[in-house]
């Protein structure tokens, strides 16, 4: 049964106002984690926590694309149709395989790596993927069967534990780097033990023979890793600047950089959840729907992203009160804050319809491309012209050279015209950049407003016609 393109956007629409209330509060959560952790726990134990979090980006490479795997071929059917003996062994295999993989890299840090990685780090890393790494993949199996709510609760579910378990450590006057890891992998352990919960027919199944589980994780992994490494190389294409400024500039000045980066961040986490539920539902959509739902998404999501800009302003002026040994790093949100232009763009739309074309293979060489491009730009940025501000706009350079190169894929595959939108998306980019850092202010903001304005009147057409479409 295929669904019309109406049918498509009103179940969007519903399962999202599922989810919308508990993304509410994960994003209330991360907001007070922002504020609370760097205002109370000092600027290097934040800088700890910065690396901490760098390196934990990471370690879902040790699973070589399991998890992925698992949503790629399993996405789009019914939860109850799953064959469960064959889920609870992959379940298992997975630990078994993580834990023996995770001693291997302790002991390699320890005897080869030691002056180019803090072991400490790497061990609290390690213990947080034990978590989250099996986990993974009982969350892909929420998302793909369409069990959006499940995901949701359990995702803020570790947010909340979190924040609980740090404040209580708080009041009882534990204020370290090492606590504040402590509860991330505390509110992480609650977390999966909440979904081993929902996943329980899965989980506590009786395992099929090793024979089918190890045939059914070479499929997995051999369908995933393609999107593993993809999803590597796009960490890359910051990480690499993140080191190199660790590198370059010391601790304190990474950890500055990158809560700006954190708060940016902010903006994207109910973005990344309206794509969990879209993915589901584009694997079920025909060919040719694709294009049309494509362009009306697109015109909704690109309205809601130059919008969330101008809250930029009153940010900058709360943070800066809030943080005041944060002051002078926060200015580099000027420049940093359209990354949530195009990476939002990428996540939500670019990424989810690549994997729903199962083109993976494009969406790897596209994201290592990019990572090249970031080592050039880097190196020059950062060892040859030692310039932090052209550091921050190589990083929103970085991502919208890898959001269109990928969009024009997409729009040849489907046949849908982007170029004037995208001319349109960088012209007003650069104007709020140069709005925000150069001309900043009150000035600065109405700058940009009047230029939001003008595009909305230029996309009026498109944007009438995509509400068009909610109506269902």
């Amino acid at each position: 049964m295929k669904f019309s393109e109406q049918s498509m956007i009103g179940k969007f629409i519903k399962n999202f106002s599922y989810t919308f209330v508990a993304n509410l509060v994960q994003m209330a959560v991360s907001a007070l984690i922002v504020l609370i952790i760097p205002k109370f726990f000092g600027v290097e134990d934040y800088s700890f926590w910065q690396l901490y979090l760098l390196y934990f980006s990471y370690v879902g490479s040790i699973q070589l694309g399991w998890c992925d795997g698992v949503y790629l071929r399993y996405s789009g059917k019914e939860y109850s149709n799953l064959n469960r003996p064959l889920f609870a062994a992959q379940f298992g295999y997975l630990i078994i395989f993580y834990l023996i993989i995770s001693l291997m890299l302790v002991a390699i840090a320890q005897v080869f790596l030691g002056e180019f990685f803090n072991t400490t780090i790497l061990i609290f890393t390690l213990l947080s993927g034990l978590m989250t790494t099996p986990r993974g993949m009982l969350f892909y199996v929420l998302q793909g069967t369409n069990r959006i709510t499940e995901f949701a609760k359990m995702n803020m579910l570790e947010k909340i534990s979190f924040i609980v378990i740090l404040l209580i450590f708080f009041i009882a006057g534990f204020r370290t780097f090492e606590f504040i890891v402590l509860a991330d992998i505390l509110g992480k352990f609650i977390s999966l033990m909440g979904t081993i919960i929902s996943c329980k027919e899965i989980v506590f199944s009786k395992w099929n023979s090793f024979r089918d589980s190890f045939s059914e994780a070479l499929q997995n992994i051999s369908a995933g890793s393609k999107l593993m490494i993809a999803n590597i190389a796009s960490s890359l294409i910051i990480g690499v600047v993140r080191f190199a400024i660790e590198n370059q500039w010391g601790l304190e000045t990474f950890g500055k950089i990158s809560l700006t980066l954190t708060i940016s961040n902010l903006v994207m986490i109910f973005i990344n959840s309206v794509g969990i539920v879209i993915f589901p539902i584009l694997k079920r959509v025909s060919l040719e729907k694709l294009a049309s739902l494509y362009i009306t998404i697109r015109n909704l999501l690109m309205l809601f992203l130059f919008l969330s800009l101008v809250f930029y302003y009153p940010l900058k002026l709360i943070l800066s009160a809030w943080l005041p040994q944060y002051a002078e790093s926060l200015n580099y949100m000027a420049l940093l804050f359209p990354l949530v232009i195009f990476e939002s763009k990428t996540s939500l739309l670019i990424n989810t319809y690549l994997k729903a074309l199962r083109k993976e293979k494009a969406m790897l060489y596209i994201n290592i491309f990019t990572v090249l491009l970031s080592l050039i730009t880097t190196f020059l940025t950062v060892k040859k012209f030692m310039n932090l501000p052209l550091v921050m706009v190589s990083i929103v350079f970085l991502l919208a050279i890898r959001s269109m190169v990928a969009e024009l894929y997409i729009s040849r595959t489907i046949g849908v015209s982007v170029v004037s939108d995208i001319i349109y998306e960088v012209t007003l980019t650069v104007l709020f950049i140069i709005s925000s850092w150069f001309i900043k202010g009150l000035f600065g903001v109405l700058i940009y407003i009047i230029f939001y304005g003008l595009y909305i009147f230029v996309k009026r057409d498109a944007i009438k016609n995509a509400i068009s479409q909610l109506k269902f």
